[in-house]
């Protein structure tokens, strides 16, 4: 045999050998490396499973092996079918990358990959960049079809497409939540998700792990570093050293814990959210808007007591929606809960200052937009975020006021439950649009309503009551 022949060779069984290592990345999965907790996951047949994990316990791995076990029609415990179309879903395009993207490369043998659509980088080094799609060959002669989405892209971004199934990297918002069960309705796919619960005690909390719909095809399971016998014993001693006490339950165990990472820990439902009851026409004060047009615009409508303390009585929250939507929203919202109006019928309302903002779009800024259609919106507000939270902070544990929420303002509520720090002194920049207009109101230093014409019996006695339930302010 030649000299060329036999290098030729070589490197056709270098190549071989490289494709086996690749495929035995997830034949080691399937045959050794599981946990008895990813088994019982990919054994449910229930449509909407959830992993509840702390970090490294392996749930992104079960969720990565998942999504490739079904686009390639080799699941070893479900009817298997060509052309399958799915999503993974993270809450960035960095953490896509870093995260859902990479587990995805790292068991995908490149031999699977029919094609690569990038939104930045190279196809030819995936892992550097960016992923929009890709397609994998599926064993029953077809291709299948792999896109990856970030919550911070929105919901628009979510809908039209029908899908086999969805795969959350951790937990999304609401909202993205709720489109994506749409997705895979036509076709009867499944969701599945893989996460840390981080931020509290979330609608994920109420939804799936209290399961307070009972739906029947809703399942989850806890996954925490002692169910993954790849962590020595040495090592799971150095991360609980690592981390606070309080982060414990969360990151070790995959617990839902009181507050893990929220900036309103203080927020207590049982507490601060009460029925709605008719409001003396002397406590109404202002209208606090957070404007937004694809994103969601955001408005609560506040009255202060006689002694100071805020009450949340009414919202306004809608996506997608133009400046003639809200207004006519906002006028109708307060009509039916006979909010006042200055002599010419004009509504006074504080606004975000961003919304003196002229664009390309429009000549005019939404704040002389909501002029025109007879809403006053004052964009003179304090932004300031630490100090604002501070200020809330103050309502929340009752110090001078109190901070009382109407039961009919969810979005507030589940915003509540939800707000979460990022690095240092700031808040994640995402579900908060609630949280921000509440805090232009509180910033603007309410003042209690002057007593013009005494308290009515009825306001009177719901006081007492709202005092009683409140009482652990007292202490």
């Amino acid at each position: 045999m030649k000299k060329e022949d036999i290098l030729l060779r070589l490197a056709q069984l270098g190549c071989e050998l490289k494709k086996r290592r690749e495929a035995d990345k997830l034949a080691a999965y399937n045959k050794a490396k599981r946990h008895k907790k990813q088994i019982a996951f990919h054994k449910c047949k229930k449509r909407n499973r959830w992993v509840f994990g702390g970090n490294r316990s392996g749930k992104t791995e079960c969720g990565a092996v998942e999504c490739l076990w079904m686009l390639r029609g080799i699941h070893p415990y479900r009817k298997n079918r060509k052309d399958v179309f799915g999503w993974a879903v993270s809450l960035s395009t960095q953490v896509q990358r870093d995260v859902a993207q990479a587990k995805i490369l790292h068991y995908l043998p490149k031999s699977w990959v029919e094609d690569i659509t990038m939104l930045s980088g190279r196809r030819d080094s995936p892992s550097g960049g960016v992923i929009d799609q890709i397609k994998i060959k599926n064993v029953f002669g077809g291709v299948s079809t792999l896109g990856f989405k970030s919550c911070d892209q929105g919901r628009e971004k979510f809908q039209g497409s029908s899908l086999d199934f969805v795969w959350f990297d951790e937990e999304p918002p609401r909202d993205i939540y709720e489109e994506c069960l749409m997705r895979v309705m036509d076709r009867r796919g499944d969701i599945f998700g893989t996460m840390t619960p981080l931020k509290g005690k979330t609608f994920i909390y109420n939804e799936i792990f209290l399961n307070r719909r009972k739906n029947p095809e809703v399942w989850h399971e806890f996954m925490n570093w002692s169910d993954n016998p790849y962590l020595s014993k040495k090592e799971i001693k150095l991360l609980e050293c690592a981390l606070p006490s309080s982060a414990l339950d969360s990151r070790k165990f995959g617990k839902f814990s009181e507050g893990a990472g929220l900036v309103y820990p203080e927020f207590d439902e049982s507490v601060h959210v009460i029925k709605p009851f008719a409001v003396p026409p002397e406590w109404q004060d202002n209208i606090s808007i957070d404007p937004g047009l694809n994103n969601p615009l955001s408005a609560h409508w506040y009255c202060v007591d006689w002694d100071g303390n805020v009450y949340v009585i009414a919202e306004h929250f809608a996506a997608g929606k133009d400046v003639d939507f809200h207004a006519d929203a906002i006028k109708e919202i307060s009509r039916k809960i006979g909010w006042r109006t200055d002599s010419r019928g004009r509504i006074r309302a504080l606004i975000d200052s961003a919304a003196n903002q002229r664009t390309l779009a429009s000549s005019k800024s939404v704040t002389e937009l909501f002029y025109e259609r007879g809403i006053l919106a004052d964009a003179n507000v304090n932004k300031e975020v630490f100090s604002g939270i501070e200020r809330v902070k103050s309502y929340l544990k009752g110090v001078g006021a109190k901070l009382f929420i109407f039961s009919n303002c969810v979005n507030m509520i589940d915003e509540f439950k939800t707000y979460s720090w990022a690095d240092g002194d700031t808040p994640v920049k995402r579900d908060d649009h609630c949280m921000d207009e509440l805090r232009y109101y509180i910033m603007s230093k309410p003042r209690p309503a002057e007593k013009t014409f005494g308290r009515l019996p009825v306001a009177a006695d719901k006081l007492r009551r709202v005092r009683r339930k409140g009482k652990c302010f007292e202490s």
